[in-house]
């Protein structure tokens, strides 16, 4: 069984991602048993014979839109957002979406090519959990979440900027 990072610590994960091949279609693709994290287009398209089923979940395309699974949020436990590649940042605005304007409170995980040197980052939007790159070294990526120990900006995970911080408690900068 496949680990990842999840709210901070190494857990076991049972959930398989489903990738289509070149022949297969979102419409007509066959969607196994078990705990599946589908393609937001397999979701859209086969909604009606997949609403009974709770061990569904859906992964966004860095091309998509948050906002295109509005209607459905409330119903996912887990919610992933793909990484294709290392330089592909569109995923850090779905993340941010789903948890600021879609209001999303499940499991937020990042997939694809994901690496250490994102996941401080990519926690700040939203994510909770990651499931980093099979051929590194997960022991050495939770590290990531703790690489700086101050935000000076604000985000999803603090909504007020450092300074205005240091103003409150008195601190000096």
């Amino acid at each position: 069984m496949r680990e990842i990072i999840k709210d901070k610590a190494i857990v076991a994960d049972d959930w398989t991602v489903l990738r289509l091949t070149e022949n297969e279609t979102p419409d007509a693709v066959s969607v196994p048993a078990g705990k599946v994290i589908i393609p937001l287009k397999v979701w859209l398209l086969q909604r009606e014979s997949l609403l009974n089923r709770t061990d569904i979940a859906v992964w966004f395309s860095s091309d998509e839109q948050a906002k295109e699974l509005k209607e459905d949020i409330g119903r996912f436990k887990l919610l992933a957002v793909d990484f294709p590649k290392f330089a592909d940042g569109r995923g850090y605005s779905i993340a941010y979406n789903l948890r600021s304007r879609l209001n999303f409170t499940g499991e937020l995980r990042a997939i694809g090519d994901v690496l250490r040197d994102q996941l401080f980052y990519m926690q700040r939007v939203g994510f909770n959990a990651f499931a980093t790159r099979e051929d590194k070294n997960i022991q050495d990526a939770i590290k990531g979440l703790t690489d700086f120990s101050e935000k000076y900006q604000t985000s999803w995970d603090e909504k007020n900027p450092l300074f205005r911080r240091a103003e409150r408690t008195g601190a000096e900068a």
